[in-house]
């Protein structure tokens, strides 16, 4: 009776632990809805397996958690680090979880120039590191490039000037490549840019150039930050087309000018640095065609003059001649009177000779005895080798015996045997330990199938096209659903979507319909 009184004594309203959190998400929620909150990073390891990634911003008194969804990480201009100072841009909410509050960042930017130089001197100590700004591994620049490929802004100036001052110089075949040049995607159009020049063939239907300008005006830090890209500095180190960065104004430095082959003060200077001037070579040339023809000339009067002299100090044809002239007569002369007297002495020597038939047969008579004689001594040797031979396979025969032969042959038959055993017990134990791990694996396999968890009372939600359906957020009112059991599938259709509920009298009730949740929380 007393219990009742007490209750009675105070008509202050009874809430649950749900309607309170519920309440302050809504609220939160309302009041900042959209806030830029600067702060130092804090406790960030990178994107989690999701793709989301966690942190927190601080400040000297506070702490305040954040965190960057998937899709809103891979949209960020500058990816988060630990220790910089940013001003985040989102909306405040609770996670009733763990009865705290966050952040839910949409945008992310570096907290001023002094957050973007520390930044771009961290980078560039990263590059350095790696020797990507030394000079031995950057490219000479052609002298006489056929082909010029442009990465800028098709609308500009720069373009302009850079054709511009090219034909004045000495025209060429120019290739543009339109990117933006400022923006949140201009680095990354900039190394695409750099990385399809180079992906171009000599002899494709778009000649490759053998030269690149990569060119913008001037402009702030903040304007020039695309430039100041890592996979852009990367890009161009990779490229192996030479490279001129043309970025900004003579006092304007970024990472690309560090990692180009060249670096021009502006974009016109580029241009002046990639071809030459045209008059000025021709003017060249013929000077130096003029030198190369009054130095033949010359050469040729001295050659004739040389020539001259020597002709005087030579003698005539005629004197030169004269003494083999005198030989060869001599020659001549003595030439007949030789071969009349060789003739004669031939001649006399045949007719001292006699040709008859008994000279015939005893020449071919020594010559059959010759040829016996050397017949003979070919069979005797032949005999003496056969005999020598036959002597040496008797010995070696009295050597060989079948009882060495049948003795190593049981040997290795008994060692064949033992191997045959122990093949058969390694086998049979072989396979007794993959019938375990088999069936070992199939036990995990049903421990950890998903039929398992829908034995125990729970269903795999699927879109009409089969694709699971992970979270609320993903039904819409009327969409088709199938639902699969344990024991087989039953199709359902979606009653509500996952739009925000409307507030009510009585928020409890709404909160515990998971349908209605407009919240990942």
């Amino acid at each position: 009776m007393s219990e009742a009184v007490s209750e009675s004594r105070t008509n202050a309203t009874e809430y649950t632990v749900s309607e309170i959190s519920g309440a302050l998400k809504r609220t939160v929620e309302d009041v900042f809805g959209n806030v830029r909150v600067r702060g130092e990073i804090s406790g960030y390891r990178g994107p989690h397996s999701s793709g989301h990634a966690y942190f927190a911003l601080k400040d000297d008194r506070a702490r305040l958690d954040a965190v960057v969804w998937k899709g809103t990480m891979s949209r960020l201009k500058f990816r988060p680090e630990e220790g910089m100072e940013v001003i985040a841009t989102g909306k405040l909410t609770t996670y009733p979880g763990k009865s705290n509050y966050q952040i839910v960042i949409d945008n992310l930017e570096p907290a001023g120039a002094g957050a973007l130089m520390a930044l771009l001197e961290e980078r560039k100590r990263r590059l350095q590191a790696e020797g990507l700004f030394d000079t031995g591994r950057k490219q000479l620049l052609p002298f006489m490039p056929r082909v010029i490929g442009v990465v800028t802004s098709p609308t500009g100036s720069v373009i302009r000037d850079i054709i511009h001052r090219i034909k004045d110089r000495f025209p060429l075949h120019v290739l543009v490549w339109p990117v933006r040049v400022q923006g949140e995607t201009s680095g990354a159009e900039v190394a695409a840019a750099v990385t399809g020049f180079n992906a171009l063939a000599w002899d494709g239907a778009i000649q490759r150039p053998d030269l690149l300008i990569v060119a913008r005006g001037g402009g702030s830090l903040e304007d020039l930050w695309g430039f100041n890209d890592e996979a852009l500095a990367r890009a161009v180190a990779a490229s192996g087309i030479p490279v001129i960065s043309a970025v900004g104004h003579e006092t304007d430095w970024t990472l690309i000018d560090l990692v180009a082959d060249v670096r021009a003060p502006t974009p016109t200077g580029a241009a002046e640095i990639a071809v030459p001037v045209k008059a000025d070579l021709e003017a060249t040339l013929a000077s130096l065609g003029a030198r190369l023809k009054a130095a033949v000339l010359r050469n040729f009067e001295r050659k004739r003059q040389a020539a001259r002299a020597a002709a005087r100090a030579l003698p005539s044809p005629d004197q030169l001649l004269a003494l083999p002239r005198r030989r060869l007569d001599e020659a001549t002369s003595r030439l007949g009177r030789a071969l009349s007297v060789s003739v004669d002495r031939k001649r006399a020597r045949l007719q001292g000779q006699r040709l008859t038939p008994a000279t015939l047969s005893r020449r071919i008579n020594e010559a059959r005895t010759l040829t016996g004689r050397d017949l003979a001594r070919a069979q005797a040797a032949f005999f003496a080798i056969v005999r020598e031979r036959r002597a040496r396979f008797s010995r070696t025969a009295t050597r060989l015996s079948p009882a060495p032969i049948a003795r190593r042959q049981k040997l290795q038959g008994d060692a064949l045997a033992a191997l045959a055993r122990r093949q058969d017990r390694v086998i049979s134990v072989r396979l007794e330990r993959l019938r375990g791990q088999l069936s070992q694996a199939d036990r995990l396999l049903t421990t950890l199938s998903h039929k398992a968890v829908l034995a125990r009372g729970f269903a795999l939600v699927k879109d009409a096209d089969g694709a699971v359906i992970k979270q609320a957020a993903d039904v819409a009112s009327g969409m088709a659903l199938s639902l699969e059991f344990a024991d087989g599938t039953a199709d359902a259709v979606a009653t509500s979507g996952a739009a925000k509920p409307k507030a009510v009298a009585k928020p409890a009730a709404k909160a515990k319909e998971p349908g209605n949740q407009g919240s990942l929380f």
